[in-house]
């Protein structure tokens, strides 16, 4: 297996440095690192090129997730692409070799480690990743559906790994929405007959506490990708996940006395709810 890295950067400078040196201590090593930079203002470039990363540059307002990755993916040489993002910070130097084992089963095309909050996170942000990411693996088909619901397209680019030749001939990420390009080929993939495995022994250090505006804005984006992709949601309804988690995270600062937090749960998912809603109609 030859392992390309693949990761978007933009002024990466706090953390860049520190992700590079432990991508270089894993113990299975990547044949190359592939940044793909938005014309950052700091260093992010001269480290990389330290680290003897290969770079790329391109202008800041062409950035897309999909669109930027797949520029870099064609120019991967490896013949598995791990993609992560700036922020992710391994846990330990065991990553690719756990997030690319699956792979080798001939129908399993893609996998996804498991995100750990940072040290410091809210209470809000702890449960997020506890839901999205449990310490049960999975590997899910399109035959999923009925017990997993629109989860069972769920996959992050934060950490995840592709075959490259499997990735390539589904079309790659959608380059034409500003979300949810990797639930998308996701879903691809299982539409043609292939598995996606979680991974949760693949562990990394990501979380971020977004802002009400901030938050509105990524379900606005979300809803704007699904009105564009509609067949998606000919298999599950994201709507019904939605009041799951809040019901569960309502549950959780409870049981941890965290009461504070009530309010602000009923104002972060009316806000998710209207920006997705706005942009599932209107984006």
């Amino acid at each position: 297996m030859c392992i390309s890295v693949i990761i978007p950067t933009l002024n990466a400078g706090e953390y860049i440095e520190k992700l590079l040196s432990m991508i270089q201590k894993q113990d299975v090593r990547a044949s190359e690192v592939i940044i793909i930079d938005s014309s950052s203002e700091d260093k992010t470039v001269d480290i990389a090129k330290d680290y003897n990363a290969k770079t790329i540059v391109i202008p800041r307002h062409t950035f897309n997730h999909g669109r930027t990755r797949n520029r870099a993916a064609t120019e991967a040489t490896g013949d598995t692409l791990v993609f992560m993002t700036q922020d992710a910070l391994p846990m330990d130097n065991m990553l690719f070799r756990t997030l690319t084992s699956p792979l080798q089963s001939p129908d399993i095309a893609a996998t996804f480690g498991r995100q750990i909050p940072r040290a410091g996170a809210s209470p809000l942000e702890i449960f997020v990743r506890q839901f999205n990411y449990p310490d049960k693996g999975a590997v899910k088909g399109l035959d999923d559906v009925r017990q997993y619901g629109i989860k069972t397209f769920f996959l992050s680019n934060v950490c995840s790994a592709f075959k490259k030749e499997v990735f390539l001939k589904a079309g790659m990420f959608p380059e034409d929405i500003n979300a949810n390009e990797d639930m998308l080929i996701t879903a691809k993939l299982l539409m043609n007959g292939y598995r996606v495995a979680y991974v949760p022994e693949a562990k990394v250090i990501h979380s971020h506490d977004l802002s009400l505006p901030g938050q509105f804005r990524r379900y606005f984006n979300i809803g704007s990708s699904l009105k564009k992709n509609r067949w998606i949601r000919e298999y599950a309804q994201p709507e019904g996940e939605g009041l799951k988690l809040v019901l569960q995270q309502l549950k959780f600062v409870v049981n941890r006395h965290e009461y504070r937090w009530i309010p602000y749960i009923f104002l972060e998912s009316v806000t998710k709810y209207l920006g997705y809603r706005i942009g599932l109609f209107a984006g």
